[in-house]
């Protein structure tokens, strides 16, 4: 029963800590454009080679 009071808090603390990140990427613009991002990938050239990946 005593475990109870130390989860509780901790718990709380923990989904507050969450909903303040998740504030926080929404006001950050994280998902303003999801859909640009995943098409992004498929469009880029995957032939071109880092310079210091170069043979």
């Amino acid at each position: 029963m005593d475990i109870l009071f130390l989860l509780i808090p901790v718990s709380i603390v923990l989904v507050l800590l969450i909903m303040v990140l998740f504030a926080w990427a929404l006001k950050s613009g994280q998902f303003d454009d999801i859909e640009s991002e995943g098409q992004r990938i498929l469009k880029t050239d995957g032939r071109q080679v880092d310079r210091g990946q170069a043979p």
